[in-house]
């Protein structure tokens, strides 16, 4: 079976989110839920994470442990998801309309990338 290039899509989608972290750290820093300690550190790896997972994605032999390791990452990802709810400060300015659609679309980029475990 040929290789989707979707997946090579979806690759390329967390290297580019995870190197915004390294490019605007400070952005990420504004929406760490405040009860996480490090939040720098914590920006930092994520984002070397969502670039790690990303290249492995492009390796069949790798594609696997990627799909698992981002579902978890993006399960991780919904505290802030959930958090960015919880106050006007903690929403950074984004309209709560546009929070709301972040949680279909995280529940969306799981099931992508649960699909991608039956090539």
């Amino acid at each position: 079976m040929q290789y989707p290039w979707h997946l090579y899509v979806m690759g390329a989608m967390y290297i580019v989110a995870g190197t915004l972290h390294f490019i605007k750290p400070k952005m990420y820093m504004r929406i760490m839920p405040r009860y996480l300690p490090a939040h720098k550190a914590l920006v930092l790896l994520s984002g070397l994470a969502e670039i790690l997972l990303g290249l492995l994605l492009f390796f069949p032999e790798t594609k696997d442990l990627a799909i698992y390791g981002i579902i978890l990452m993006l399960v991780v990802f919904l505290l802030v998801h959930f958090y960015m709810l919880s106050s006007k400060k903690a929403a950074a300015g984004i309209p709560r309309w546009a929070l709301m659609l972040r949680i279909p679309l995280q529940f969306f980029l799981i099931y992508w990338a649960w699909f991608y475990l039956q090539f």
